[in-house]
């Protein structure tokens, strides 16, 4: 049954995000299901089910995204299903947020693997792709984008939680460094901020 479950919520959010190009899609959302998976393989004590949900949907309220309240979005696939996991799920979906929740731990595991699993699609590779797609459909300049790696990116690494999320996001966070480096030799952008 929970294999069905999760299939389901990837069709749902297949269909949540159809359209969606900025880095905030399905394809992020699966990442970061993928990432949540190898983070929970170290952490026994956890909830899979929850964690996979949770780490599926984490994005299906956004209100980057959505005018949504308090969940709907995600309440609306969690109540198909009587799950007694259902507010672990909406406990971890509302821990994911860097604005809302830039260093604090949340108090679940569940809730700190999504968390950590969703702040590492956004270092490494995949992170520089999604900031400029992101930036390129909202009208960001190329520099402002740069800036985002200051004000968060660069960031992430010292608020992950598990041991994990920290092995992975050595390698992501070097590279990011390494990115901006060379950037910055071809045009110049960002020397402000690496001062």
């Amino acid at each position: 049954m929970e294999n069905e479950i999760i299939a389901a919520a990837k069709e749902y959010i297949e269909t949540l995000f159809a359209g969606n190009a900025d880095g905030h899609d399905a394809a992020h959302s699966l990442r970061v299901y993928r990432n949540a998976l190898e983070i929970a393989a170290a952490c026994p004590e956890c909830d899979l089910l929850a964690v996979s949900l949770a780490a599926l949907l984490h994005d299906a309220d956004d209100p980057k995204l959505f005018r949504t309240k308090n969940n709907a979005n995600a309440r609306a696939f969690l109540d198909r299903y009587s799950l007694p996991q259902k507010e672990a799920v909406i406990e971890a979906v509302n821990s994911v947020s860097f604005s809302k929740n830039p260093a604090s731990a949340p108090a679940s595991p569940e809730a700190r693997i999504v968390r950590d699993a969703d702040r590492l699609d956004a270092m490494g590779a995949v992170g520089i792709a999604r900031t400029f797609a992101y930036g390129g459909r909202h009208g960001r300049s190329l520099e402002d984008s740069v800036r985002h790696f200051y004000e968060k990116l660069l960031l992430l690494e010292d608020t992950l939680c598990t041991p994990r999320a920290r092995e992975l996001a050595r390698e992501r966070h070097e590279f990011l460094l390494l990115y901006l480096a060379r950037l910055r030799a071809e045009t110049g952008i960002g020397e402000e901020a690496a001062e």
